[in-house]
């Protein structure tokens, strides 16, 4: 399906219309630049309509259920709370429908040509369109983003799915295994745990291996006080529909059993092999800072050319791909990208907090006035310095962690100092505060929190 007439040449072609594929294909238009923007399924990609915006609107409900069943401290005592999944499915759905839709005005407001259709290479300046259109291009951008890795020996099927169709049901299951220990896994964990679903997380190794241990014990603690079962160093064998079995013999109630080892680039079926379009030994798309392909007339960005695998990197990256196209002097040269665990607490985390050279201040929430009166304790943040006091990294484990950690890339991008941190006022009492009490532990000047003499 063409939305609005099918242009025979454009000056640049987008195949894909997540978030990094709109924003390429919006910023080129801008820029004066002829566009069509290629999308199979949904306008807003993985992003909007299965991942990042619907968990995190389930997260945050699946929030508000529990504390309100857990709010007597508070003097909040509520009885007969209940939470109805279809109700609660049809609202996750109204939500990606609106930012759908929003970005399908978007597009047609900057002057962007929506293809509804599949695309591939024909050649280095041609694509097919679900085989029977072509489009000519002067440059392509690659913006096909990722899937969700398939695990051998349980394929999907109607009680064995990946994370976008946990995020869909209309229903609260009563038992659900995730198989994983990634941040995807502790999100659909935690979340399903508050609506009442008996969850346990299957991992190879351990939840959130790549993460600082600190942080990740927190994690494990309101795990446990929401009874979910972590089995680290554990492997599945078999499923029967109603329960996993481990390769130890163990068996986990599994109502529904959800399969999140990873996502993999989509690059099947796009006709690289009729372009100079380069794979590495990961199956990811080589660029370079630019964020262009081996192939002069193609660029690829977002979860397609590989780690970090993250919305925001995308849109980024799309900006930066459609001035690239359009013949500005433009790269992909960002020191950091930082990244958030919406678990409980939050986990975020920019730059570096380990190697050589490198200093760590601390600064617990239990010195922190807003935590303390809403009993929201369990954190930190730490602050990654080194010898000269530039802030390398940062580290926050609190409420509120995903919208604090935005201050602590700017400050990387901009080489500031624990002084610059320290010195700038941060209103109070809110949890942001606790980046300046962190950058004042590091001077040797903290007032709220006694270190030691």
């Amino acid at each position: 399906m063409v939305m609005g007439s099918l242009p025979e040449q454009v000056d640049v072609a987008v195949i894909g219309g997540g978030v990094g594929g709109y924003y390429a294909a919006i910023r080129a238009a801008q820029l004066g630049k002829s566009v069509a923007l290629v999308e199979k399924e949904k306008m807003g990609g993985h992003c909007l309509n299965y991942a990042c915006i619907p968990s995190k609107t389930m997260i945050k409900i699946a929030d508000m259920f529990y504390e309100l069943q857990h709010s007597q401290k508070f003097g909040i005592h509520a009885e007969n709370v209940s939470v109805n999944g279809k109700e609660l499915h049809d609202w996750r759905m109204k939500v990606s429908q609106k930012l759908e839709d929003g970005v399908g005005f978007l597009c047609k407001s900057n002057g962007v040509e929506v293809i509804k259709g599949t695309a591939s290479f024909s050649s280095s300046s041609s694509l097919e369109i679900d085989g029977h259109m072509t489009l000519d291009f002067k440059k392509a951008i690659i913006a096909t983003g990722s899937e969700p890795t398939p695990l051998k020996g349980f394929e999907f099927n109607d009680r064995i799915m990946d994370y976008k169709r946990a995020l869909m049901l209309d229903y609260i299951p009563k038992s659900m295994t995730i198989l994983g220990a990634g941040y995807i896994s502790v999100e659909i964990g935690l979340l399903f745990a508050k609506l009442g679903t008996k969850t346990s997380v299957v991992a190879r190794s351990d939840v959130l291996s790549r993460f600082d241990k600190d942080a990740v014990e927190l994690i494990k603690k309101k795990a446990a006080e929401l009874q979910v079962g972590i089995y680290p160093g554990a492997t599945p064998a078999s499923y029967d529909s109603s329960s996993v079995t481990l390769s130890s013999g163990e068996k986990l109630d599994a109502e529904v059993l959800v399969v999140a080892i990873g996502l993999s680039p989509y690059t099947q079926q796009l006709g690289l092999d009729n372009t100079q379009v380069q794979l590495d030994e990961k199956g990811f798309v080589k660029v370079d800072n630019a964020l262009r392909t081996n192939d002069r007339n193609i660029l690829a960005i977002g979860d397609v050319i590989g780690e970090p695998m993250l919305a925001h990197k995308a849109m980024r990256q799309g900006v930066v791909a459609a001035e690239v196209a359009a013949g500005k002097n433009s790269s992909y040269d960002n020191l950091v990208v930082p990244a958030v665990v919406f678990s409980d607490p939050e986990i975020a985390v920019v730059g570096e907090l380990e190697g050589e050279g490198l200093n760590i201040a601390k600064f617990p929430l239990s010195a922190l006035g807003r935590a303390i009166a809403l009993d929201t304790t369990n954190g930190f943040v730490k602050i990654a310095y080194d010898n000269d006091n530039l802030v390398k990294g940062v580290e926050i484990v609190s409420d509120d962690a995903g919208n604090m950690i935005g201050e602590a890339a700017m400050a990387i991008e901009m080489g500031a100092t624990l002084e610059d941190m320290a010195d700038s006022i941060h209103p109070h009492p809110t949890y942001n505060e606790a980046l300046q009490r962190a950058a004042e532990v590091g001077l040797g000047r903290s007032i709220d929190y006694f270190v030691g003499k």
